[in-house]
């Protein structure tokens, strides 16, 4: 079991844990661009927009498996690209939210590449 806090007890059990690392990861992502916004402003600049974009595509996802979309797969390959995406760009910077949030979002991808091997 991944290290994801359970977010949701009421989802399709199907896709469960990544449904739960999807809103996870969103709302990391989403605290961490608003941290960038109040401490260090234009410097990270592209780690905000990648935190925004990243927690949309995330929480698109978890939408689409929550409906049991069959669609789930391409949707879940592209958050884990845009997840490690913003982890690769949350690296960069020293702050703790950053490196925080880098971790969750490499934890999603990976999750949402297990759950499209299934």
């Amino acid at each position: 079991m991944s290290s994801i806090t359970k977010t949701s007890s009421f989802h399709n059990p199907k896709y469960s844990e990544c449904i739960e690392a999807c809103n996870h990861c969103a709302n990391s992502c989403e605290y961490c661009g608003i941290l960038c916004l109040r401490e260090a402003g234009n410097k990270v600049l592209e780690c905000i927009e990648l935190c925004f974009y990243c927690a949309d595509v995330c929480r698109f996802a978890s939408k689409h498996m929550s409906c049991d979309s069959n669609r789930v797969k391409e949707f879940c390959d592209y958050c884990a690209k845009i997840c490690q995406d913003c982890a690769t760009e949350c690296d960069k910077h020293d702050m703790d939210h950053c490196k925080q949030c880098a971790m969750v979002c490499r934890e999603c991808s990976k999750i949402c590449l297990e759950t499209i091997a299934k």
